[in-house]
């Protein structure tokens, strides 16, 4: 199954990078903005509090594919979202005697909570229709509000607690069960049954090297669990614009598409493989998805390193033993 735009979309990259930030006007020092891990870090040692930010944002579009292709009026637009708050603040870039887009994007702290996503799309006019969105970068960018180190960080909540006797009511349905992994909200998280005798005291224990190896392989199947179920509730949360086009997601979800798509459908640009997951998901072909998302989850938690370390690790066990 091919995605199909129903008119013409760009197919050259689109690159974001922030140049600078600025805090109620002062200057961020430039090692709080991360160009490798495209990851800004608001939080200041000197100047925890704030009010204003302003990101220097700059562009490169295909500019021949656009100068030569059937796009008339065309827009560069960042935005800056965050889930948790619905906050969102816009800019319209502009383009430079350089060749490409750039401009300011204002945001205030108090719209926001702790993490915001930025991305840029391209609208244009086509075939007489204005307002057409023909291209998205490939990769987002993520705005740190309470770190100081520009680095990305896939959150995953670790809970602890008794599914039988908890506090938490819903979970004793599933009191046989060692963990359950929870999607919803703005966080997910892997519940782990403190009440399942031995689990949660072997995996924050020590022990001999066979011992810390099964750990690894327990710990990297309880990823690749968490793994598939963020990317499948990703997919299922999907919104859609009024032409059926299913839109990036923000926080999280976000980071885990865009982290998981390659290898679930590796031919497809990024893009075209959020649409294409979208397809599988409405119209049929889901369940053929299924071994390459459980293939991309076990890269995600490193399970076949953990599984060849605790076979390693066990096969010199038994060696000694003899």
């Amino acid at each position: 199954m091919n995605t199909v735009f129903p008119y013409p979309v760009l197919t050259g990259d689109i690159t974001l990078e922030v140049t600078a930030v600025k805090l109620d006007g002062r200057p961020l020092p430039l090692s709080m903005i991360s160009r490798d891990h495209k990851v800004v870090a608001l939080h200041e040692v000197e100047r925890s509090r704030w009010d204003e930010a302003r990101l220097d944002l700059r562009v490169v579009l295909p500019e021949k594919e656009l100068a030569d292709g059937p796009w008339d009026d065309v827009a560069c637009l960042a935005a800056l979202t965050e889930a948790s708050t619905n906050a969102r603040a816009t800019a319209r870039l502009r383009r430079s005697d350089a060749g490409w887009w750039s401009g300011s994007l204002v945001f205030h702290r108090d719209a926001h909570l702790t993490r915001a996503s930025l991305t840029v799309a391209v609208a244009a006019t086509v075939d007489g229709e204005s307002g057409r969105l023909v291209g998205m970068a490939e990769e987002s960018w993520i705005v740190e509000l309470d770190e100081r180190i520009p680095a990305r960080k896939q959150e995953l909540n670790i809970h602890e607690t008794d599914f039988r006797n908890g506090s938490e009511t819903w979970l004793q349905t599933f009191q046989d069960a060692p963990w359950v992994v929870e999607t919803t909200g703005d966080m997910p998280t892997v519940h782990l049954n403190t009440g399942f005798e031995g689990l949660v005291d072997f995996l924050n224990g020590g022990g001999a090297p066979v011992e810390r190896a099964v750990r690894g392989m327990l710990a990297a199947q309880i990823a690749a669990e968490a793994w598939t179920a963020m990317f499948n509730a990703a997919v299922g949360d999907l919104e859609c614009d009024d032409e059926g086009r299913p839109q990036w997601p923000t926080g999280w979800r976000d980071g885990v598409l865009r982290s998981m798509l390659p290898d679930v459908l590796p031919d497809l640009s990024i893009s075209d493989a959020l649409m294409e997951v979208h397809l599988r998901l409405t119209e049929g072909g889901w369940q053929e998805l299924q071994p390459r998302i459980q293939y991309a989850a076990a890269r995600r938690a490193k399970t076949p390193k953990n599984i060849a370390n605790g076979l390693r690790a066990m096969s010199r066990d038994v060696e000694t033993e003899r």
